[in-house]
């Protein structure tokens, strides 16, 4: 298509990577955005939940080389740390403590803000695609077959309209497409939720010496208990600092005053975290964050309007404490340039490819997040979804076992960090090794904590100190 246009919405994680997606098959790529972008790594009031801890799956940071190449390289260059799973990470799930070993999974870890800086950066160097800033979205231009363009305003001038071949909207779990869709005599968009009441509670603490090369440390929230279920994270990010996190469900939050945060974290299922900021003194008071449920709006089921797509948060919003949202918007640009590629570009049937792609690369991070939260005690769900006995039984079997089998533990890691299919723990040799089960004792706290002798020195330290 000769001089074409197209128009993202929305300039965080998803709407980068979008507008990286559509380089080669768009001649101008226009990102609208609402916030303005600071010129270093600095929160901004458009991303309330970038105080909190982030990771980025070895699957999503692999769809971002994709779109972006290099980028992982900056990241850990600007300070950004590259952990193996379960190799560079003490976790303690929730059926039990994980063997340390070798294993091709892994994540990167820093703050969100640095994570959007260097993305962006690296977005924006290409000269075909802009931005809006401070510009806010109004309504779509054309009718329930075609998208024709934006409705946009720019600060306090009057609403004007910007033309588009194709239109990708990328704002996040504040979309306004199905009302704008519905202006045009769209039907409705079908809507799953399921809303565990999940709060975050986070911390910064500058590191003691040594305390960067500390592997990430994940105490998992419990289902199933009948009780809410609580969490932790500790992760070392860049210019030398932790970032601590407490998470709890409903009935269960953790509190946002700094006593409550350490009474938190010593009540949890162990104690780690607690010994380890243990005396002390926080970069900054508590920030506190919700709203995390999941919602998925099924735009793929809908008549999409050519020219037009939802990506990222927008489509499939997951509740955070699984890391999956940054990985899974990555995973749907990569489909959406897929789409492009696979049509010759923007062309007939172009929305509903990519719509159709798009959701596909989030079905298991859906499946895991609401399945996960639909354990947990008052849970809020739209609708019911029912497992069988004998999966539940499998699923924890495979669990239990991959805690000190290999085989299936990094089957299991490969496919949460999203860097393989889920037929990847369907394979004979995992399943073999799962209907065997766990061949070795679980570790204690203790032995687990030993394999990170790193780990021990510090915790010993931050103890008797």
């Amino acid at each position: 298509m000769s001089n074409s246009h197209a128009v993202v919405l929305g300039g965080g994680m998803a709407g980068m990577l979008a507008a990286a997606a559509l380089v080669g098959h768009a001649d101008a790529i226009t990102v609208v955005e609402g916030d303005t972008f600071p010129e270093t790594p600095l929160p901004r009031k458009g991303l309330p939940q970038g105080y909190h801890s982030h990771m980025f799956m070895g699957g999503g940071a692999q769809a971002m080389d994709q779109l972006l190449p290099g980028t992982s390289k900056l990241l850990q260059a600007a300070g950004a740390h590259r952990r193996e799973l379960p190799g560079g990470s003490l976790t303690l799930s929730s059926v039990g403590w994980h063997r340390r070993g070798p294993s091709p999974a892994y994540s990167i870890v820093c703050s969100r803000e640095l994570m959007d800086h260097i993305v962006r950066q690296q977005t924006l160097r290409n000269t075909q695609i802009s931005v809006l800033e401070g510009t806010q979205v109004k309504g779509l231009v054309g009718d329930a077959s075609r998208i024709t363009g934006v409705r946009i305003q720019r600060g306090d001038a009057p609403s004007e309209t910007i033309d588009a071949d194709f239109v990708v909207d990328a704002t996040g779990r504040r979309s306004q497409s199905p009302k704008f869709l519905a202006a045009l005599g769209l039907p409705a968009v079908d809507e799953e939720t399921v809303d565990s009441g999940l709060s975050y509670s986070t911390l910064l603490f500058r590191a003691p010496a040594g305390g960067s090369e500390i592997p990430v440390i994940l105490i998992q929230p419990q289902a199933g208990t009948g009780q809410p279920g609580a969490g932790a994270t500790l992760f070392p990010i860049e210019n030398g600092l932790w970032i601590c996190t407490m998470t709890g469900t409903r009935g269960g939050e953790p509190p946002a005053d700094e006593e409550g945060f350490f009474k938190f974290a010593e009540s949890q299922r162990h104690p780690i975290i607690a010994e380890m900021i243990s005396g002390m003194s926080p970069l900054g008071e508590v920030k506190p964050y919700r709203g995390t449920a999941n919602r998925r709006r099924f735009y793929d089921k809908l008549p999409v309007p050519e020219g037009f797509v939802v990506i990222g948060d927008a489509a499939t919003a997951l509740n955070p404490v699984y890391a999956h949202g940054m990985s899974v918007a990555a995973l749907g640009a990569v489909a959406l340039r897929g789409a492009l590629e696979a049509n010759g570009g923007i062309k007939p049937g172009t929305s509903r490819n990519a719509q159709t792609a798009i959701a596909r690369a989030a079905d298991f991070a859906w499946s895991t997040a609401s399945g996960q939260d639909r354990g947990f005690p008052g849970t809020k769900a739209n609708r019911d979804v029912k497992v069988s006995k004998g999966q539940a039984k499998f699923a924890d079997r495979m669990s239990r076992t991959a805690l000190s089998d290999p085989v299936v533990g990094n089957a299991v890691y490969e496919v949460y960090t999203l860097a393989a299919p889920p037929s990847r723990g369907a394979t004979l040799p995992v399943l073999l090794s799962t209907l065997r089960g766990p061949r070795k004792p679980d570790l204690t706290a203790e032995q687990a904590i030993a394999q990170f002798p790193e780990l021990a020195d510090l915790r010993r330290t931050r103890i008797s100190s």
